[in-house]
């Protein structure tokens, strides 16, 4: 990712509607296999910036956060994050059965990641036996526009092509679903936009303001929590997935 993502990454990631959709969405999912549990052992791996391991993850329990970028690693600790190791996601640094649950939301994608099944296999193994990987991966080659060479995208994804994966890399499925599908005929429009007028230089789709439809865009996206979870959607532009190790 480029460097500079990271910085805008910080200073919107708490209430740009994309991040509150997706982190209502991923509640969803927690809620209905962890609220009301004893606190479990979490690795956010691919942790960004920090927002979700200081925020809805710590909900849960204990969470351990890992990124590949030292820009990312130092806005965690300006959130207050400690439990934290610079290190890439294909070698993480933990012991085997470490873990109850490993999220990693939308890294396996980036170019900075060497192999995406080995990366899987490797969360695995730091799953304790019955752990839960939940994994947020961008839907739809055909979808790649400017914000993808800010991101340095290697691959965008299908659904059969994410569960392939997961049975490869030895997780039993759990669900697959796309999510924010209400908003892809207007992400079609953009990319038909930069076809015609292509921008001057790749601009990250975070550098876009929506003043104030940021509200309704964020429950937009948070309105198809209980579809995504539940029945699935079977279009959108981003792909939630959940496996188990057996």
């Amino acid at each position: 990712m480029d460097p500079r993502e990271y910085a805008l990454m910080y200073a919107v990631e708490d209430r740009h509607w994309w991040y509150r959709g997706m982190a209502a969405i991923t509640c969803a999912f927690l809620d209905r296999w962890y609220e009301n549990r004893e606190p479990i052992r979490i690795l956010d791996a691919g942790c960004g910036t920090g927002a979700a391991m200081t925020t809805y993850l710590a909900r849960y329990g204990t969470v351990w956060g890992m990124d590949i970028a030292a820009e990312a690693l130092r806005f965690c600790r300006q959130r207050g994050a400690a439990r934290l190791a610079r290190a890439s996601v294909a070698s993480l640094p933990y012991a085997e059965d470490t873990f109850d649950l490993a999220t990693s939301f939308d890294v396996l994608y980036e170019q900075a990641v060497p192999s995406d099944l080995e990366s899987l296999r490797e969360l695995r193994r730091v799953l304790a036996r019955g752990g839960r990987l939940l994994l947020r991966l961008p839907a739809y080659a055909w979808m790649r526009r400017s914000h993808d060479a800010v991101v340095h995208t290697r691959r965008r994804y299908t659904r059969p092509e994410v569960e392939n994966l997961l049975r490869e890399s030895g997780f039993r499925i759990e669900h697959v679903s796309y999510a924010n599908a209400a908003l892809l005929p207007a992400a079609m429009l953009k990319k038909i936009g930069e076809r015609l007028f292509p921008p001057a230089r790749a601009q990250s789709d975070l550098a876009l303001r929506a003043g104030i439809f940021n509200g309704l865009l964020a429950r937009i996206l948070a309105g198809e929590a209980a579809r995504v979870t539940r029945s699935g959607l079977p279009f959108g532009l981003s792909i939630f997935a959940a496996g188990i190790k057996p």
